[in-house]
């Protein structure tokens, strides 16, 4: 069965959340079920402004698997768009990867239920809940189970992406109605001086709730959102 592939690229540095400033090769996955607001991947998604088929390459898993390899990175990160809309095909790749001595890593909005083999094949996961401040409606946005789930692995990190402090409230409570740990938080920024701004204003509350922060990397180093 074919992967919807917007993009396979690296390698490059993984530019946020635990594994920043790590050698990566990215997957993107075409596709999701989420339509954020501030979204710096539209073109996986938004049919009103992108021509997906045009966008999206229809690949088997071995081809998939071959380009990967190709790139002589540790690290691959399967990325979206919403990388759990294809899940069923990705437990074969996640389980290739890890036998040729890769390290995967998937990231997702955590509303879509993991399966039992992609959970077991995959060691961590990105897992990132959206905020008010995106535009989804909550019961878009959060899936309790799903985000049971994925804390219940203890293979998942919970990061958030923040506009100002005020968010951090809404952060606050998802981590106590669903205990989730550990929590990281980045700026929701489009340049280099937005992401400094915005993480000095979020760097104090982050730090006393007991939190980490994260900056963006990869727009520092390449001065826009290229990621």
């Amino acid at each position: 069965m074919n992967l919807l592939v917007s993009e396979i690229f690296g390698p490059t540095f993984q530019g946020e959340g635990p594994s920043i400033g790590q050698q990566a090769t990215f997957l993107r996955l075409s596709r999701c079920n989420l339509t954020c607001t501030w979204c710096d991947t539209p073109e996986t998604w938004d049919t009103s402004r992108f021509d997906l088929a045009s966008m999206t390459r229809r690949m088997a898993e071995s081809e998939v698997l071959h380009e990967l390899l190709a790139v002589p990175a540790p690290l691959v990160v399967i990325t979206g768009g919403e990388p759990l809309l294809q899940q069923d095909r990705l437990v074969w790749l996640a389980d290739m990867l890890r036998a040729k001595q890769r390290r995967v890593e998937i990231e997702t909005n955590g509303t879509v239920v993991p399966m039992p083999g992609l959970l077991a094949a995959v060691k961590h996961w990105n897992v990132s809940p959206k905020l008010a401040s995106s535009g989804v409606p909550y019961d878009k946005r959060v899936n309790p189970e799903a985000l049971r789930v994925l804390n219940g692995s203890h293979r998942a990190v919970f990061k958030f992406v923040a506009e100002s402090p005020s968010d951090l409230e809404e952060v606050a409570g998802l981590e106590a109605e669903y205990g989730l740990a550990p929590i990281w938080v980045m700026p929701q920024a489009t340049t280099p001086a937005a992401v400094t701004t915005v993480m000095r204003e979020i760097a104090n509350e982050t730090l006393a709730r007991g939190w980490n922060l994260s900056t963006r990397l990869h727009i520092l180093l390449e001065g826009t959102d290229v990621r």
